[in-house]
């Protein structure tokens, strides 16, 4: 599939701030199932934009720009061509072993009722680990409510959302990165875009979901806001610990004040007319 995105930031500020820095998680890499066909980053402020590699493998854009700055927008886009790999995903840069991402961060704290919820998955049936992590999936799209007016926030624990039972699609992926960590399997937190054929509306700005390890098998996305394995409707951008370490844009500013944040993101399938979607966060 053939996908085009466009991700764009804007920050406004009350007062101007007198400069800003910002580290930018917002380009996806290849893999098996998935080349970047096109891809540029734009900053409306006139500063020099360097990229790097995290610790993670993930590519990322850092710049810095002196003041005042009253209004800073930040623009991805590309094409991404995607292939349906059943959520196997292969080629991709692994700087760590499966074990680290059994770290639990603040954000994915599984406390005694979400530990309690991966045990009964990891019990009620077959015992392979893709049969659990197939029967948590279920669970946890079941089990919480998808809501984009809920009170969760980017700093919401997957405990916190998990006693809510609703949220957006950073809480469903915290919340299966936690029951799964609680059991004892890998997983880990990625940020990306979903394409949604029916043009639907469901997520704010950019989608995340998880991947978990399986044994022989290596990691496998699990979208538990949607309830399916990644296809390629899924593309995959930026992986972490959590929400943290994929988070699509992070930095700070000096001085000003009353900032206001608008994320508006357009993913779209040329080769499907009247298909795509379009998300926005303020």
């Amino acid at each position: 599939m053939r996908i085009q995105v466009s991700h764009e930031t804007v920050y406004r500020y009350g007062q101007p701030a007198r400069g800003v820095i910002q580290t930018l998680r917002l380009t996806p890499r290849n893999h098996e199932s998935q080349y970047v066909v096109d891809w540029r980053i734009d900053v409306s402020e006139n500063c020099q934009v360097a990229q790097h590699e995290d610790a993670f493998g993930n590519l990322t854009h850092v710049f810095d720009c002196d003041g005042p700055v009253s209004e800073l927008r930040v623009l991805a886009e590309g094409e991404v061509d995607t292939q349906d790999s059943n959520g196997v995903v292969r080629g991709v840069i692994e700087r760590f072993p499966p074990s680290l991402y059994l770290r639990e961060t603040g954000l994915t704290h599984a406390d005694p009722a979400i530990c309690d919820f991966a045990l009964e998955a990891r019990t009620a049936g077959e015992g392979s680990t893709l049969a659990i992590l197939h029967r948590l999936l279920e669970r946890v799209h079941d089990a919480v409510k998808y809501d984009e007016t809920s009170a969760t926030t980017s700093a919401t624990s997957a405990a916190e959302a998990f006693a809510l039972k609703r949220g957006v699609c950073q809480d469903f992926t915290h919340i299966f990165i936690a029951a799964a960590r609680s059991i004892a399997i890998p997983a880990r937190y990625i940020g990306g875009h979903f394409f949604r054929a029916d043009g639907a509306v469901q997520q704010e700005a950019a989608h995340a979901w998880a991947e978990a390890f399986v044994p022989d098998l290596g990691w496998v996305a699990f979208d538990a806001a949607n309830g399916l394995c990644a296809t390629d409707a899924h593309i995959r951008v930026a992986v972490g610990l959590d929400y943290l370490g994929a988070a699509p844009t992070r930095g700070a500013r000096y001085g000003g004040g009353g900032e206001e944040l608008d994320v508006t993101v357009r993913v779209s399938c040329p080769f499907t007319p009247g298909q795509g979607q379009s998300q926005s966060q303020s």
